[in-house]
């Protein structure tokens, strides 16, 4: 099969992964072998095949927002030609203390699609049956691929910061997690501040029903209840943390972040403020997100490459040079 292979023996300057062919997968024992329809491009792929976050492998296929159809490995509950999704978290081990007390987001030993097993940048792909999702009709492989990482993590981010409706929410950032996240915050009727740079995030995010949007250096009118940042800088959590309420939810949704200075605690974090990470996510969130998004008719805005310009997707996603969410089609 044809696949996209970080290397980082192979890796140069405009090029992070390799198109070449290599054995497609085997059908094993608890999994299923999907064929790919599309693969959305997420900023951790782009962390991984850039080195940010450290190699678990020597090679690896990265690609986590997966849908497939299942062509070997189906089961009862997954007989062959169904369509499902597949996530970052592609496995636990079911047994340590995380696993068996309801978080397992935080398991000791996690299986990650694309970093700890090979992913969907390619032709197939064989991934965990209990960690495939059954998916909703009427929306476009391309279209539900960005939903199965950047909208499941927004909503374990709201879920975080614990949301409630008619709440003043800030979103520091606004790329596809952002952009599907607002979606839902609207629903709720919370009113949506926005923060990001770039003109053309701030016009989505305008677009989707913010309720103010200015940029990274201007500060939302009025305190806010919660916050997530989506941004990779520690620099936009202080930012943001400077903008709570008292008894105000920081949820900061990043895997990896540059630094995080210095700031003062009377003045940022006193008053019973809270800055709270956001650690993949559960197959409950999953569930529930892929429930909302059927009831909520979500049609997020692809750009989609094919997998022989997986690169030019992953510096499209880099450079910023796209609205909305960038997908591959084999």
């Amino acid at each position: 099969m044809k696949a996209a292979v970080y290397d980082p023996k192979l890796k140069t300057p405009g090029h992070l992964v390799a198109i070449v062919d290599v054995p497609a997968p085997e059908v094993t024992p608890g999994h299923v072998l999907l064929r790919v329809l599309a693969c959305g491009v997420c900023r951790t792929d782009l962390h991984i095949v850039e080195g940010d976050l450290p190699s678990l492998s020597p090679t690896i296929i990265p690609g986590h927002q997966i849908v497939g159809e299942i062509v070997g490995g189906a089961t009862d509950r997954s007989p062959h030609g169904t369509r499902v999704g597949v996530s970052w978290v592609g496995g636990v081990d079911g047994s340590c203390w995380y696993c068996l007390n309801g978080m397992e987001n935080l398991c000791d030993h996690p299986v990650f699609t694309g970093y700890t097993v090979n992913g969907g940048y390619a032709d197939f792909v064989s991934v965990r049956e209990d960690f495939t999702f059954a998916l909703p009709d009427g929306l476009s492989e391309a279209e539900v691929a960005p939903l199965l990482c950047a909208g499941i993590i927004g909503f374990r981010s709201l879920r975080v910061a614990g949301v409630k409706a008619g709440e003043a929410v800030g979103l520091f950032g606004f790329g596809s997690s952002a952009a599907l996240a607002i979606r839902l915050l609207r629903f709720w009727k919370c009113r949506v501040y926005v923060v990001t740079r770039g003109k053309a995030h701030r016009d989505a995010a305008a677009a989707l029903g913010a309720t103010w949007v200015g940029d990274e250096d201007e500060v939302p009118p009025a305190l806010l209840d919660r916050a997530i940042t989506f941004a990779l800088s520690g620099k936009v959590v202080i930012s943001a943390l400077s903008c709570l309420r008292k008894g105000g939810v920081l949820a900061v949704n990043a895997i990896h972040l540059d630094h995080m200075p210095a700031f003062d605690y009377d003045t940022l974090l006193w008053g019973e403020r809270q800055i709270r990470s956001v650690a993949n996510m559960t197959r409950e969130d999953a569930r529930d997100f892929i429930e909302l998004a059927q009831q909520l008719q979500f049609r997020p805005q692809v750009t989609i490459f094919s997998l022989k310009d997986a690169n030019k997707a992953l510096l499209a996603l880099k450079n910023e040079d796209e609205s909305g969410s960038i997908v591959i089609v084999p």
